[in-house]
């Protein structure tokens, strides 16, 4: 036992020893260095600048709004029909049904103070009696003055002064991202204001019956009402007349369409003045350029018409509008799809003098045209050619109005005993004073419905044709 504490004294001693000898000869002190920085901060004033804003945050849409509610009124319409016996009416023996009253409600501006008031062709449509609106409550029976069904544009009146209105602004100077307001009565909540901006312009809906192939589009909201109501820039000036919306669920999704602020002012001057829309016509045949072919014409970029035919005796053939030409401009209005050119034309009246910018063999050069009245359609539904009636024949003829077929291409419709020097009176008991007619007429029809022509025959005799 002593010999093994021993042991344990003399390791524990050799091992203090080694430690204070490795302390003393061989490891070095650690000094540890403490530095204190001196604080060089400096303080920098900062400097604020006035950096620019988004749209939404400056822009004001108030002004407009104030200027434009009490200009838009609600319109109402009331058409008297009769319902078709049913089955059960007939098994009962009861006669025909008691006549109702079915109510339409839309949209309309007021344009003068005098009570013109703009609206869409469709609201007004069959009406028997038409009401106004107006924002403070007043109620009017309204006069219907003239529509044109291509365009879905309807005038009417009301008999009234010093009425609130809203002042045409220019949509051809209208840009794709400016802001507007759509401004109606949907689903009849009344003086309804909403905000977004044009989307595109120069839209063409295809499967559109009506012709002007030229809308704005908006995504300010607009949904059933809205019809006939304002599209307003921020300066409350009438850009265009709210006419449709894109859904698959017959609300708003996303789309609206409004007819060009000037499309529709010329359309109702046209009314006020002649009673009817006078359209305008270059006279070319025509294909748009694209991806694919604009190299072949020697231009730098697919934007343009392609002149494919210059028919004879018209405006572009008597400028010296050759084929091949490239419309680019019209009277410095770009033209990059025939949407556009269609829709410039839509603004003009025969007569009118335009000088369209054409690329030729890559060079431009600019060719006043003069515009001119078509006098002659044809309707392929049924292969006939017509055409006005001059003064002359109408003369001779003791009318007033008509158009007199100038060809029929139909062999069933010659075994009717159709033929070319008859004159057409009525298409579905609708006058017909010319060729414009004929087409505003054909354009609205559905192609399963059925055709009533009236026909005044070589010898004097009113006939009826039925095409169903």
């Amino acid at each position: 036992m002593k010999k093994i504490l021993s042991l344990v004294f003399v390791s524990a001693l050799g091992g203090i020893l080694t430690l204070g000898a490795y302390k003393l000869f061989i490891e070095k002190p650690q000094v540890v260095y403490e530095h204190e920085q001196e604080n060089k901060l400096e303080n920098v004033q900062a400097n604020f600048v006035n950096s620019p804003g988004f749209a939404a945050e400056i822009t004001d849409f108030t002004k407009a709004s104030s200027k434009t509610l009490d200009a838009v009124v609600h319109v109402k319409n009331r058409s008297i029909y009769t319902p078709q016996l049913s089955m059960q009416d007939m098994f009962y023996g009861r006669s025909q049904g008691k006549q109702r009253v079915q109510i339409g409600t839309g949209s309309g501006v007021i344009i003068s103070s005098d009570g013109y008031i703009i609206t869409n062709n469709h609201v007004i449509n069959g009406a028997n009696e038409i009401e106004i609106v107006l924002n403070d409550k007043k109620t009017y029976k309204a006069e219907l003055i003239g529509t044109d069904a291509s365009s879905d544009i309807a005038l009417v009146k009301v008999d009234a002064t010093d009425l609130p209105y809203v002042a045409f602004g220019d949509s051809d100077n209208v840009n794709v991202g400016e802001w507007v307001l759509a401004v109606g009565n949907p689903f009849n909540l009344t003086s309804t204001v909403t905000a977004g901006i044009i989307s595109a312009k120069g839209r063409d809906l295809a499967n559109n019956n009506n012709k002007i192939e030229s809308y704005l589009q908006t995504d300010a909201v607009v949904n059933p009402g809205n019809s006939g109501g304002a599209l307003v820039n921020t300066q409350g000036e009438l850009i265009g007349i709210n006419t449709m919306i894109t859904s698959t669920t017959g609300s708003y999704i996303g789309y609206s369409f409004a007819v060009p602020s000037n499309i529709a002012k010329k359309v109702i001057e046209d009314i006020m003045v002649y009673g009817n829309v006078q359209r305008a016509f270059i006279g070319i045949n025509y294909k748009e350029l694209n991806g694919e072919n604009y190299q072949d014409f020697n231009v730098s970029t697919p934007e343009g018409v392609i002149i494919t035919n210059v028919l004879a005796d018209s405006g572009a053939s008597k400028a010296g509008v050759l084929e091949n030409d490239i419309i680019v401009k019209a009277n410095n209005v770009k033209i990059s799809t025939f949407a556009d050119l269609n829709g410039f034309l839509n603004t003009k009246r025969p007569d009118d003098i335009v000088d369209f910018t054409i690329v030729r063999n890559g060079n431009e050069k600019v060719i006043p045209v003069k515009l001119y009245k078509n006098i002659t359609t044809t309707v392929n539904q049924l292969g006939l050619n017509l055409e006005d009636l001059n003064s002359s024949e109408l003369k001779r003829y003791d009318l007033k109005q008509g158009v007199k077929i100038s060809n029929v291409n139909n062999k069933r419709l010659v075994e009717l005993g159709l033929k070319r020097g008859q004159v057409v009176l009525t298409i579905n008991s609708q006058k017909i004073n010319n060729v414009n007619d004929v087409n505003t007429i054909m354009s609205t029809l559905n192609p399963k419905s059925r055709l009533l022509l009236e026909v005044l025959s070589d010898k004097g005799v009113k006939e009826r044709y039925i095409f169903n």
